[in-house]
């Protein structure tokens, strides 16, 4: 059987799951398909040419190389296809969008052939994925004085290819659909459980919501075909959780529109909106898409006479609905007025929506095009020796006299680009930013790779210092859905550029440690930006932003990123924690009492949390990093001191150095190069030349929140409150209640020590725990399975070596083996420890699962319906985030401790502590 019959086979095989066929990216196969178009007598002859001309990816895959050459024979006459005339060939060729496509462009309009050449000419026209290899042919053409490809860059200087696009339409119709009510996060969207598919979109597209859920869109949209659904998230917020390329593809690929006919299952212009907007990383996610995300405030706070929020019995504000969005509610979006109408009502403003900005990244269809079609303008004007007509909206520079510097503001200056010169930037600039690491983690690294072959990408931007894509995420369970993706994934990485987790060679050890730690060591600037493909790559060096895999694509390929300058919220502490409290606690109780100070407000959503944690070193600070992301905040910047950042950076330097001696550097050295780079600035801090990274004292912020540590008494549950009346709390991460509240009386089914919230102290107190019931009980009975992951082998070489693992193998059931990981995930737990492979594990719940109906008591992060342990018939399941000692004694007892026995089994345990500085961590404003 050839490779094309194969290609039937899997045909045969998606229809029984209601798909259509597969679209193409192999070189092979497309071969055999125009060998097939040639033969105008084979039997396959009319579906290869659909295949041909409707099913092929374009952009650097294999087959957009043949796809490309193919239509250039037509073009030139070397080949004749009767159904694809000349005109049609470049028709297709100006949807493949870059890579081999200008490739062949380029060669014909600097052809011989004028004719030819015009034709060929006009299509470039409109293309903006073009890289140095193309451009620098344009340059050198015009330099010997050829008048097409003078002709050309004419264009680019004018941006043709953006003023000559169709006008963004005045009206959009709309009809509403409630996609859910509470916040929505992104795995209703896409699921984790689901992530093997995401790169097959049609086939990733079957997982959003519901089948029901889908039906009623196609119910809507064939009652309303005039108008776009819009996803609604009712009395919450749309998208929280994570940026999910693939939640943004979903939206759109059920109620978008086609980007290109000839290519499949790409859908762009998703319209989402939400009660309380969408969240930042996710409208990121909707621009790449040139989508629009929508503020509803469809609920506001109800208010007495005074204008004071009134509140329910619980304390927390009453809501009145503004206006109505129940499903099936037709609306009208004005982008001339920037208004939502119902009818001839006007409900609100949509200005936020429709900023030029954002106004660009709708007309071209999304904001890739912009981002290249401006360094395609400003390359095309510096080669003819003229100054660029403005064509773009240019960017919001806001500069206030007088006024010094939060830390994003800083870094931000530090690293724009193309911004006026000598011009200090403030929060709601919009900045072009150098991107100094960026991380791809594995679960959505397929997409990037796709991403990457759209725009044209063959290699990583010489502007990032440092890029990892890692494989946590199906680390766990090493199955036939990772053996197919994985590899194939690091291999396509690993020959970009990246340092990658698994060697495509087989020449080091597979290291599955979890991707934000990676990032975490190999951040050796403060002062750095760093994009990754995760809403946890939140780093406690430099500044961190959680990406779509779109975005992360960018960042590798352009070594770029842009955005506005976030406000900033400032966080300090005061007072003494108690001996018996774990940091962890501290980070659930300064979101509760940050709740409690604004009245219900959660003023860390959408912006930067500049944390002073001055004297806890990065590997610990992280615990509060990470956990910013639930916060809802955009991003979060530890200010520390300069021997804590020292300490820091020296553990960074040292497991870097591990990787290297694993042979995991790449022939440009770029681990070598970042120990190179931690050296000096530790130098630099040590000199007093460049001391750590401090706001100035005179900077802005949108809040200060004052954490106490004297009112933290008892450990603090980030509880789901699955039953609670008012869905719209369900699930949120905001409702922080404190052990006593559970009366030592809630059952607890299973307990996980694991993923990117713990670091090595954590796995230091399970061993000091149990050694402490032992020694208190004789023995260590579990009532209860206890899963236990390191976040990095790094921490479990550690551990061997200090004596601490040894122990933790003496009551493990189950101990993972590198050299037999399991092949499917487990179903079924006993009651005892298993020490698992680094890696995320349950945190993902795309591989391993607690049973349904399960209560997990988990240090992990996420929380969300159905993600760590899905609902059965009988009850809900529930995964509620604690402290390493919390969720360890209650595997040990089976329930939730009372305070009483909380402390008493943590006596004497040096748990993760927190002195706060004495000293204010602030500089003298210069401006």
């Amino acid at each position: 059987m050839n490779i094309y019959q194969d290609y039937i086979q899997e045909i045969e095989e998606r229809k029984t799951q209601g798909l259509h066929p597969k679209p193409i990216d192999s070189a092979e196969l497309l071969s055999e398909i125009i060998a097939q178009i040639k033969d105008t007598a084979n039997e396959y002859r009319a579906d290869s040419l659909k295949f041909f001309i409707y099913n092929t990816l374009p952009g650097t895959t294999s087959a957009a190389g043949v796809k490309a050459k193919f239509l250039k024979e037509i073009i030139l006459g070397e080949s004749v296809v009767e159904e694809i005339s000349p005109v049609f060939a470049f028709e297709l060729l100006s949807h493949m969008k870059g890579g081999k496509s200008i490739e062949v462009l380029l060669d014909l309009a600097l052809g011989n052939d004028e004719n030819i050449a015009r034709q060929a000419a006009e299509v470039l026209k409109t293309q903006v994925f073009l890289y140095e290899a193309d451009t620098t042919r344009l340059k050198e053409a015009f330099n010997i004085g050829n008048e097409i490809a003078k002709e050309i860059l004419e264009s680019y200087a004018k941006a043709e290819f953006f003023t000559k696009l169709p006008e963004v339409a005045e009206e959009i119709k709309v009809v509403t659909f409630i996609a859910g009510e509470g916040d929505i996060s992104t795995d209703l969207l896409s699921p984790g459980n689901q992530a093997h598919s995401r790169s097959d979109r049609e086939l990733h597209g079957k997982c959003m919501i519901t089948p029901q859920a889908q039906e009623e869109i196609k119910a809507l949209q064939a009652k309303y075909p005039d108008a776009s659904v819009m996803l609604i998230a009712e009395k919450g917020t749309m998208g929280v959780g994570s940026s999910r390329m693939s939640g943004v593809n979903n939206v759109a690929l059920w109620t978008g529109k086609q980007a290109s006919p000839y290519i499949p299952f790409v859908n762009i212009a998703p319209i989402v909106g939400g009660t309380n907007g969408i969240s930042p990383i996710f409208l990121t996610t909707v621009d790449v898409t040139g989508g629009i995300g929508i503020d509803l405030k469809n609920w506001v706070k109800k208010v007495d006479e005074n204008g004071n929020a009134v509140l329910n019995e619980e304390g927390e504000p009453i809501l009145e609905q503004t206006y109505s969005v129940a499903t099936g509610t037709v609306l009208t979006i004005n982008t001339k007025e920037k208004k939502l109408y119902n009818g001839d009502q006007e409900l609100i403003d949509l200005t936020k929506s429709f900023t030029p900005q954002k106004m660009e990244f709708i007309k071209a269809g999304g904001s890739y095009a912009i981002v290249f079609g401006k360094k395609l303008q400003t390359f095309a004007a510096e080669v003819l020796g003229i100054e660029a007509p403005v064509v773009f909206a240019p960017s919001k520079e806001i500069s206030h006299e007088g006024q010094g510097l939060t830390a994003v503001e800083k870094i931000f200056n530090r690293n724009a680009v193309g911004k006026t010169p000598g011009k200090i930037l403030h929060a709601g600039s919009d900045v072009r930013v150098k991107v100094n690491i960026v991380g791809s983690q594995d679960t959505t690294g397929l997409m990037t790779a796709q991403e990457l072959e759209s725009m044209a990408a063959t290699v990583i931007s010489p502007v990032v210092d440092g890029a990892y894509q890692s494989g946590c995420h199906t680390a766990s369970v090493w199955d036939k859905k990772a053996q197919a993706n994985i590899p194939k994934l690091m291999k396509f990485m690993n020959e970009f550029g990246l340092i990658t987790a698994r060697d495509p060679k087989g020449e080091y050890h597979a290291m599955t440690d979890v991707i934000h730690k990676v990032l975490n060591d190999i951040t050796v600037d403060e002062w750095a930006i760093i994009i990754g493909g995760d809403s946890h790559t939140r780093m406690s060096k430099g500044v961190a932003f959680g990406a779509d895999s779109g975005t992360v694509a960018l960042a590798l390929a352009t070594g770029e990123a842009s955005m506005p300058i976030p406000e900033s919220v400032k966080v300090t502490f005061k007072g003494t924690m108690k001996e018996h409290m774990d940091f962890r606690d501290v980070v659930h109780a300064t979101q509760a009492q940050m709740l409690k100070q604004f009245g219900g407000e959660n003023v860390f959503q959408g912006r930067i949390i500049e944390v002073h944690i001055g004297t806890l070193p990065a590997d610990q600070a992280f615990t509060f990093t990470d956990w910013t992301a639930e916060m809802k905040a955009k991003a979060s910047i530890n200010i520390s001191e300069d021997a804590t950042l020292i300490e820091s950076l020296e553990i960074a330097k040292s497991r870097i150095q591990i990787m290297i001696d694993k042979g995991m550097d790449n022939h440009n050295q770029v681990l070598q190069g970042l120990i190179d780079k931690a050296n000096k600035r530790i130098e630099e801090i040590r000199s007093g030349e460049k001391p750590a990274l401090t706001p100035d004292s005179n900077a802005k912020y949108y809040a200060e929140v004052v954490v106490d540590l004297d009112a933290i008494v008892e450990p603090m549950i980030a509880d789901p409150d699955v039953n609670n009346e008012d869905v719209s709390k369900r699930y949120t991460h905001d409702t922080i209640r404190d052990l006593t509240y559970y009366g030592g009386e809630k059952k607890v089914d299973l307990g996980f020590v694991g993923s990117c919230m713990v670091h090595k102290g954590d796995l230091k107190i399970v061993s000091q725990m149990l050694k402490n019931i032992e020694k208190q009980n004789g023995t260590v009975e579990f009532k209860a399975p206890l899963v236990v992951a390191a976040p990095t082998y790094n921490i479990i070489d550690e551990l061997k070596a200090e004596g601490d693992w040894e122990f933790l193998e003496k009551y493990s059931g189950f101990e993972f083996d590198d050299n037999a990981p399991k092949g499917e995930a487990r179903v079924e737990y006993k009651n005892m420890m298993y020490l698992e492979r680094p890696g995320c594990n349950l945190c993902m719940g795309n591989q391993e699962k607690a049973a349904k109906g399960d209560t997990v008591l988990a240090t992990s992060t996420r929380l969300f319906q159905g993600r760590v342990v899905e609902d059965s018939e009988r009850k809900k399941g529930e995964s509620l985030l604690a402290s390493t000692p919390v969720v360890v004694l209650s595997a040990i007892m089976g329930r939730i401790p009372s305070i009483d026995e909380y402390k008493t089994a943590v006596e004497g345990i040096d748990l993760t502590t927190f002195v706060p500085s004495i000293k204010e961590l602030t500089s003298t404003s210069a401006h």
